[in-house]
């Protein structure tokens, strides 16, 4: 590994949550090891660590050597060649590898060959019912989908609606619903000719309902929780962590949520009464986080929702707020939300899968 690339893994014990999670971003392999000013190992965060910390305390400002892992697991320089052996044994995908000083010298990561297991639970979702939502027009996508519904859009050269289900499917998923109403029957021939091992049940709107007004249109019963997804975003996430947060929480509703950094381009000023002014604070950069468009829900919601009515996520979610029930968020990283809603989110998603735009 070379000195710029180990860089990417490492950051100082000062950094915040947030800067923590853009660097994790930009490794892309879901840690960051916490060194000082000499490169002496001091402890690991990861990604899970840090959305554990924000389900638990919701805070964004705490440094991250308040929920670094101090004691991680290593290997010394001349250990290195039994890296891979113990790596799959610990089930880690990312290792350090130190000098007698304690200095990082370079990092271990899974091989090409996926020899260290990755942990993913392959099977979680396997009899979990997945709702996209297919129904919508994709206006801001327009004049492409003057031609195509939206999620038959590709990206690459697979629709962005297939790239979904796909991701679905590596967790076992093979009970799907699709809510459609625009160019329904297009959607519909293109999913009858391909070869697929999950089924999918259309959920046909004769007028738009919303993100949650076609689920009162679905003929099943669900027995347990189910997910709810946009057909318009991809989510880089386990899945099966997913799931698993909302059953154990006791969630009502889970909505996956994502960091969104938004630097506002000017100085900002700080004042009080008469004008007078306290501060100025140049460009600062605020801190979100969004909804995503994807939820899990448990299977009694779905009588909340009014029949035949225009009726969103937000709406639903109002109503459980407003009756005392628990509404959780399940937080993602900024690069972990792609939304194909608009062109240039669509060659940031390219980007992000590694795929030539045309």
């Amino acid at each position: 590994m070379t000195k710029e690339q180990l860089n990417t893994f490492l950051g100082i014990s000062t950094l915040n949550i947030v800067e923590a999670m853009q660097r994790i971003d930009a490794n892309a392999h879901g840690i960051l090891f916490i060194v000082n000013e000499k490169n002496k190992l001091l402890g690991t965060v990861t990604d899970g660590d840090i959305r554990r910390w924000i389900i638990k305390t919701g805070s964004l400002e705490v440094k991250v050597s308040e929920l670094m892992n101090k004691d991680p697991k290593i290997i010394y320089r001349k250990e290195v060649k039994q890296a891979h052996d113990f790596m799959k044994k610990m089930h880690i995908r990312a290792l350090p590898v130190l000098d007698s000083k304690g200095k990082v010298v370079d990092i271990v990561l899974e091989d090409e060959k996926g020899e260290v297991a990755d942990g993913k639970d392959t099977e979680t979702l396997h009899e979990v019912p997945v709702v996209v939502m297919a129904g919508g027009k994709g206006t801001r996508l327009y004049p492409f989908t003057k031609i195509l519904p939206k999620p038959l859009i590709p990206i690459g050269d697979i629709p962005i609606m297939e790239r979904i289900i796909d991701r679905f499917v590596e967790y076992g998923a093979s009970n799907f619903y699709a809510t459609v109403n625009y160019k329904k029957s297009m959607i519909k021939s293109y999913f009858a000719e391909l070869a697929t091992d999950y089924s999918i049940k259309y959920v046909e709107e004769d007028k738009p309902l919303g993100t949650a007004g076609s689920l009162r249109l679905i003929d099943d019963k669900f027995d347990r929780p189910f997910i709810v997804t946009n057909c318009d975003i991809l989510i880089h996430a386990d899945y099966a962590d997913v799931y698993k947060y909302h059953v154990e929480s006791g969630n009502a509703l889970t909505i996956v949520s994502a960091l969104k950094n938004i630097v506002v381009p000017y100085g900002v000023i700080h004042s009080k009464e008469n004008g007078t002014i306290t501060s100025m604070e140049e460009k600062p950069k605020l801190s979100y986080f969004v909804n995503t468009g994807m939820y899990v829900l448990n299977p009694d919601l779905i009588d909340k929702i009014p029949l035949d009515t225009f009726f969103h996520m937000t709406d639903l979610t109002d109503v459980l707020l407003a009756e005392g029930k628990q509404v959780g968020m399940y937080p993602i990283s900024e690069d972990s939300f792609l939304d194909m809603g608009e062109f240039e989110e669509m060659r940031r998603m390219e980007k992000k899968l590694n795929l030539k735009s045309e």
